[in-house]
């Protein structure tokens, strides 16, 4: 029952993804061209998820559990430190490059367009490294 309802919900996301625009990478584009012709519609977009996932995470949190009765797992981190500064603008380097994130990109693969998928190729080729650069640095020599 669980899978049918994180079904749902990721087929509802992309819906939602693919309505407003996100998944399309000249509408993001006009959005990061903050010098040139800025299309802001992408700002609305983004407040209404904000938004609606405040939402959500407040009922959840009231609740100790989600909608589907999975415990509530969030990070608890504070720390910005150099791995997330890096993180970050690689995330959005290739955000201002492409035009797609993770969500949209996933969700424009079913166009058979060749870009969504190999920007959905590059990010697995990238976490791929990720896992490897972290396993390499777990098993290395430790520094005091």
């Amino acid at each position: 029952m669980q899978l049918v309802f994180v079904f749902a919900i990721g087929l509802l996301f992309g819906i939602g993804l693919i309505v407003s625009g996100m998944t399309d990478p000249g509408k993001v584009l006009g959005f990061l061209d903050l010098a040139g012709n800025w299309d802001p519609s992408l700002l609305f977009v983004m407040g209404g998820a904000t938004l609606v996932a405040a939402i959500g995470f407040a009922l959840a949190r009231r609740r100790g559990r989600t909608l589907s009765g999975a415990p509530i797992r969030l990070p608890t981190s504070t720390a910005i430190d150099r791995r997330l500064v890096i993180g970050s603008l690689v995330f959005g380097a290739g955000w201002g490059l492409a035009g797609f994130c993770p969500g949209p990109a996933l969700a424009s693969l079913g166009t058979g367009r060749g870009e969504p998928l190999l920007f959905v190729l590059a990010m697995v080729a990238g976490m791929a490294l990720f896992e490897l650069a972290e396993w390499l640095r777990a098993r290395g020599p430790k520094m005091a």
